[in-house]
């Protein structure tokens, strides 16, 4: 696995469509496609207006907050044709400031964990928010997922889309450096979903951004995703202490409940009495994707409900993938349908770099410096069968 970094200079979202990833493996024809929409959703303590989007495009639907980036519903079509929101959250901005378990939330300055909040750059130590145990989690306690973003919609061609922007300042959550962020999410003609990232900065510091939607490709709402199941690339795994730390080794799935090359239902495997479910009370971990870092997105996993038929493909450039089975849903959570969100009830698929990277130099660094730009694309499939 290549350990350059990331900084996939210059092309990743280029090379999607090169690569002709932005409509491949998907079920839908492209469908008269109107501009995105605004409406207002609602207004912080401060009185900050918050907008939803909504942008639809070759039989999928995204709606999207501008507080946080969230994806606050994702539809897309069955094997009859019968749409349903696949994404868990929740209907009102309230719940999404007061109790949001980071429902589908852009994540940073630096997604996953870093051990004790705190990591070395250039000599000099930085302290994060610990706000996860010991450790510090998705950038801070206030971090990408808690500011109000500015959106501004496109339509290019046969694609529609958002391009949400914001800079985070030198100090923000501990970080150093002023960071310039862009994230465009894009529906193509043919109903995938892309998520181009960017990002610049005038100091020397640390960056890895993905996106924490919680899937549930029978419909948000309608139960356990044990019956899902996961086929991904995927040889070998990060497997961390009793904190979620990783330990630095890279050890193979061969034998364990991480072995999803073939596909798996995820209930049989989140479940197991293995010491490593036990850490994370289900799966909480990061795969390392058998493709490495990559310039274009590269095939990463398949998510498929059989009730349902609808399936999900996700290419990434990122080298890793954080495997989340809703271990934390507790049925006190009230849903976009009124159900209550119990354990399992949803997974979340982060392509990312691997957690802790700050502090594990044998991981792929998170190091992004002035003159250099910060990239990175996934993109998600969807048909049904």
């Amino acid at each position: 696995m290549s350990t350059s970094r990331r900084t996939v200079l210059a092309g990743a979202a280029a090379g999607v469509a090169a690569a002709g990833l932005a409509g491949a493996g998907t079920a839908h024809a492209a469908s008269g496609a109107k501009p995105p929409a605004r409406e207002l959703f609602g207004r912080l303590a401060d009185g900050t207006k918050v907008y939803r989007w909504t942008v639809a495009n070759g039989g999928t639907r995204l709606k999207v907050l501008s507080y946080g980036g969230i994806v606050q519903s994702l539809e897309i079509p069955d094997r009859r044709g019968a749409t349903a929101n696949v994404s868990l959250g929740f209907g009102n901005l309230d719940d999404y400031v007061a109790r949001s378990p980071y429902f589908g939330a852009l994540i940073g300055r630096h997604g996953n964990r870093v051990a004790k909040g705190r990591f070395t750059l250039d000599g000099r130590t930085y302290q994060l928010p610990v706000n996860d145990g010991p450790n510090s989690l998705h950038g801070g306690d206030k971090g990408f997922d808690k500011q109000v973003w500015d959106v501004e919609p496109f339509s290019r061609g046969s694609d529609r889309g958002l391009v949400l922007r914001r800079i985070s300042p030198d100090g923000e959550m501990g970080y150093p450096g002023t960071l310039k962020v862009k994230v465009t999410y894009t529906l193509t003609a043919r109903g995938a979903w892309r998520i181009d990232y960017e990002a610049t900065t005038d100091r020397a510091t640390v960056a890895n951004l993905t996106s924490h939607t919680y899937f549930n490709l029978a419909g948000e709402g309608s139960g356990s995703v044990d019956g899902h199941t996961l086929e991904m690339a995927a040889a070998r795994y990060t497997p961390v202490d009793a904190t979620l730390i990783p330990t630095g080794e890279l050890a193979r799935v061969t034998g364990t409940p991480f072995d999803f090359r073939r596909a798996k239902a995820i209930g049989e495997r989140a479940r197991t009495p293995h010491q490593q479910v036990l850490y994370g009370k289900g799966l909480d971990h990061n795969w390392v994707l058998d493709k490495g870092v990559t310039t274009v997105p590269g095939y990463a996993l398949t998510l498929a409900d059989p009730g349902s038929g609808r399936m999900m493909k996700m290419y990434t450039t990122e080298p890793g993938m954080q495997f989340y089975s809703g271990n934390f849903l507790d049925g006190t959570l009230a849903g976009t349908s009124g159900r209550l969100y119990r354990q399992g009830d949803g997974l979340c698929l982060e392509s990312q770099h691997f957690p802790d990277s700050p502090n594990q130099p044998s991981f792929p660094s998170t190091v992004l410096r002035p003159g250099t730009t910060y990239r990175s694309t996934t993109v998600h499939t969807f048909s049904a069968r």
